[in-house]
């Protein structure tokens, strides 16, 4: 092949690469969630199960009691594992997710909640919506 072909196709393939949509980088996320989250609290009181989670990267994640009950969680960190497994389990000293409490990841990494903060998830998923580009 020549090299004006070559540059042919490499045009093309970079110009077809162009148009696939971008996934939304876990800062970006992560700060999506700030919008919507409350002021710490020390405690999630009616803590039993948790129905799904999210890594937000090394140091946060999401994870929901319920389907408009979600929880950001920032943890001492970094948590290396935590973007990259599919299980996690958390900690709690009772019935109570408090402060201090652990997600445990992989072989056995703890990871210790540092702050909790109660996120609008319904208003969120409303804005959303309302402006498509802000969905994950």
């Amino acid at each position: 092949m020549n090299k004006s072909a070559v540059a042919v196709l490499l045009s093309l393939f970079l110009t077809a690469c162009a148009g696939i949509p971008q996934r939304t980088s876990d800062k970006e996320v992560l700060e999506r969630y700030r919008q919507y989250a409350g002021e710490p609290v020390s405690s999630i009181t009616s803590f039993g199960r948790y129905d799904s989670w999210r890594p937000l990267g090394r140091d946060h994640l999401v994870i929901w009691t319920g389907i408009n009950d979600a929880y950001l969680l920032s943890i001492a960190g970094p948590c290396n594992d935590l973007p990259f497994v599919n299980r996690i389990a958390i900690k709690s000293r009772g019935p109570t997710l408090d402060r201090g409490d652990s997600v445990i990841v992989g072989r056995n990494q703890r990871c210790m909640i540092t702050e909790i903060r109660p996120v609008d998830y319904r208003r969120m998923k409303q804005d959303a919506r309302a402006k498509p580009e802000m969905s994950e």
